[in-house]
């Protein structure tokens, strides 16, 4: 079920770079010594490679304590005619890119890339292998504490103070567990990291695909290293004015757009599926379908449905999960359907269940497990430390009760559900004094291929445009289609462009590119099928 981005956060107000932001520094860059890469084989992973390199904790400290970073590559097919590696950013933040890569690498890209570069990426600082941001001693002592928190998002004003209580509890454990890692966190060291790990397997100009945050990492290399770039796909951008926010008290994912993004692409689902009909969507043949996902939605507030899922195991769906779930289904095109399929059964099961749900005790809050890292673990901390360290939000957590409902009013479900994200990092003081905010206006001399997809629920096609202006040579991809970033939407005239640009260069300007329609059992299977694995990494 969809609960690994259900805290994909919001943050603290970062300080901005050196004492002139509008020239970014990079002498820490001369004096860091690269790192001599000691490839071996990944367990588990036979096609791969895999290593992990020390790098500056602190790069205003060169020479201080270190940080681990993993990394991990698919060797080029076509090794005589290689051109170097392209690095790749899943999203999030808190995406692995190991793990990722190793489950999509050989199907992410045309065979053309493939032959002509290694692929390589890397869980950022904080994440994965790469010494995780921790919130707890052990991962125990984690699932303890915020599985209420992680299942229910708060309805009622009783279970908004619940909420913002353990959220605080929460933001404390990760400030005292693992400071260090979470006050050197921010994209711009990350995008460092980045730096000395291009330099280390010897390309002198940086190619990299990155998608959703994966973009705001890209532009954050843009500004500390614009002499080093080779070519960029950024795809599902994000607006950094917006993602940092200098200046505003506005909720983020409302500066954002996603809640606007998620609740236009449902609002397409049901109306596909009401033109489909219910030959090829299920919902259909119980009505007007948008009518009945209202009604499901409404009753599963008051009555959880119990919901097998084999071998005997079930699963409670409750509002919040399945609003999440239904989120994060639109993240591919493959998803329109199984949301329909479930809306359909919730619908059905509904009219035979009457127990109403009962509400949640207050938490005890229990501060004294905290202060102490025993374990290295995935911890909800790995989504929080990036974001927190770069990104302004409201700093009283008392103010999000109402901003997150006028957020709601305006975007049904979608407005609870990604509104309430930032709240933790208004209980974190830790900064990243190195955090990039600005200014965003690029002077990478390199062509940059920016694409969006039309209905994207995550990251909003409106972005698009203002994204590509903040780069001299940026040209535009439009995505007709219905998912987050290309791996999702099912296009071939997407890919095919993608390929030709990271191996020639060229790219039209203000191209678009048919994909995938929902519920078209016609078009092939893997054109449906998308990655959906992307939508946990994607932010």
């Amino acid at each position: 079920m969809a609960t690994s981005l259900l805290l994909c956060t919001t943050a603290l107000p970062a300080v901005a770079q050196a004492d002139d932001p509008s020239t970014p520094s990079t002498a820490s860059r001369d004096a860091v010594q690269v790192p001599e890469i000691a490839w071996d084989a990944c367990d588990g992973a036979a096609a791969f490679d895999c290593a992990s390199v020390e790098v500056p904790s602190d790069y205003d400290r060169p020479h201080g304590p270190t940080t681990t970073v993993a990394v991990t590559r698919l060797p080029a097919t076509d090794p005589a005619n290689r051109i170097g590696s392209v690095f790749v950013n899943f999203g999030g933040p808190g995406g692995e890119g190991v793990s990722t890569l190793h489950l999509l690498g050989q199907q992410l890209f045309e065979p053309s890339v493939r032959e002509r570069f290694d692929i390589v990426s890397f869980d950022p600082r904080g994440v994965g292998q790469s010494d995780p941001a921790t919130c707890y001693p052990d991962e125990e002592s984690e699932i303890e504490a915020t599985s209420r928190m992680l299942a229910e998002l708060p309805t009622t004003r009783w279970e908004e103070t619940r909420y913002i209580l353990e959220t605080a509890q929460l933001g404390f454990a990760c400030t005292t567990t693992s400071p260090d890692r979470f006050s050197t966190a921010s994209s711009a060291n990350v995008a460092r990291d980045m730096d000395v790990l291009r330099q280390a397997v010897g390309d002198d100009e940086l190619t990299y695909v990155g998608y959703s945050y994966g973009t705001i990492l890209g532009a954050t290399y843009g500004m500390l290293f614009p002499d080093s770039v080779r070519a960029m796909v950024l795809d599902g951008p994000l607006d950094p004015r917006e993602w940092s926010g200098v200046g505003s008290d506005e909720l983020v994912n409302a500066r954002l757009l996603q809640p606007r993004g998620a609740h236009e692409a449902f609002g397409e689902l049901w109306r596909l599926c009401e033109k489909a009909g219910p030959a090829d969507c299920s919902t259909a043949s119980l009505g007007d379908p948008a009518e009945i996902a209202e009604q499901v939605l409404t009753e599963v507030q008051k009555t959880p449905v119990e919901v097998p899922i084999g071998d005997g195991e079930t699963f409670t769906y409750t509002y919040t999960s399945l609003v999440l779930d239904t989120f994060f289904n639109l993240y591919g095109v493959a998803g329109y359907a199984a949301i329909a399929d479930m809306y359909t059964y919730l619908a059905t099961e509904l009219g035979l269940v009457g127990t109403a749900r009962s509400r949640a005790a207050a938490p005890d809050l229990d501060l004294s497990r905290f202060h102490r890292r025993v374990e290295d673990y995935p911890s909800i901390g790995t989504q929080y430390a990036t974001f927190c360290a770069d990104v302004r939000t409201p700093r009283n957590p008392w103010a999000y009760p109402r901003k997150v409902a006028q957020l709601n009013e305006r975007y049904p479900h979608f407005g609870l559900a990604r509104g309430w994200l930032g709240v933790l990092c208004a209980s974190m003081p830790l900064q990243d004094e190195d955090a990039w905010t600005g200014p965003w206006h690029q002077s990478v001399d390199a062509p940059v291929l920016v694409i969006g997809t039309r209905f994207d629920p995550a990251t909003h096609y409106d972005h698009t445009a203002p994204y590509a202006s903040l780069w001299p040579d940026a040209r535009t991809l439009t995505i007709e289609g219905y998912g987050h970033t290309s791996p999702n939407v099912g296009s071939p005239c997407a890919h095919a462009a993608i390929a030709d640009y990271l191996v020639t260069l060229t790219a039209t300007d203000g191209a678009t590119c048919e994909a995938a329609q929902p519920f078209d059992s016609a078009a092939p299977e893997s054109e449906q099928q998308g990655l959906q694995e992307l939508r946990f990494a994607g932010f």
